[in-house]
């Protein structure tokens, strides 16, 4: 696999060629390939390092902002539709290894599928090259993501509202646990439990990780909302 162009998109140069293969390889693709490991560890990584970057930038750029507006700025500018948005602008698109199966059933285009990815690759930049550089190559591309002022509408981002509530009444936050999975490979339907600092747990499921994380917020703000 040829990724140096996609290396000078990035404006990082891997030492570890593998590391980004592999953020770049779909468990589709991995399932029919033996030997081939995929993205979703790195996902898991890359989603804690973007959370700390994107966190401590927002510390730094709106320190006036309280803890709820700052909650808010980060989902927006890590949601979903931003992730894939900005794989879209990386092309990482033409680079994903994906199965025959998902191939065929547009992955290349999902959302989700490509926000994952976006993720992983933030994780193997990470790996290679550590959290300075890491840090670097993600406010890099985030650059002109930010909000010209901390003030930002009411998020309709379920999993923010129900933080700001938790914290607020609880003084700490919900967990999220991934339940298990059902479905076949190109159409897995992700089960999540999001337990309360109460012990209270509310069971969320969709067609990826934080689409579940969203349901099962939903349900547990719906409970401490009524």
């Amino acid at each position: 696999m040829d990724t140096n162009d996609l290396q000078k998109c990035i404006h990082h140069r891997f030492e570890q060629v593998k590391l980004l293969e592999t953020a770049l390889t779909h468990s589709s693709y991995a399932n029919e390939q033996e030997g081939d490991g995929d993205n979703e560890r790195l996902e898991f990584l890359g989603d804690a390092v973007l959370e700390l970057c994107i966190s401590e930038e927002g510390y730094k750029r709106f320190p006036c902002a309280p803890e709820g507006q700052l909650t808010r700025i980060r989902s927006e500018l890590v949601k979903e539709k931003s992730l894939a948005g900005l794989a879209h602008e990386l092309e990482l698109h033409k680079y994903i290894r994906l199965g025959k199966g998902e191939e065929l059933q547009g992955g290349r285009e999902r959302d989700a599928l490509l926000a994952d990815t976006f993720e992983a690759v933030m994780g193997a930049v990470f790996l290679d090259g550590g959290f300075e550089i890491a840090k670097e190559t993600v406010l890099r591309i985030f650059s002109s993501k930010w909000p010209e002022k901390a003030m930002l509408p009411e998020a309709k981002d379920y999993k923010s509202r129900l933080q700001e509530v938790a914290q607020e009444r609880f003084r700490d936050r919900p967990v999220y646990v991934l339940a298990g999975t059902t479905g076949p490979e190109h159409e897995k339907v992700f089960e999540v439990k999001a337990t309360l600092p109460t012990g209270k747990a509310f069971h969320g499921s969709g067609t990826s990780v934080k689409r579940a994380e969203q349901d099962a917020a939903r349900q547990a703000l719906e409970y401490l909302t009524k």
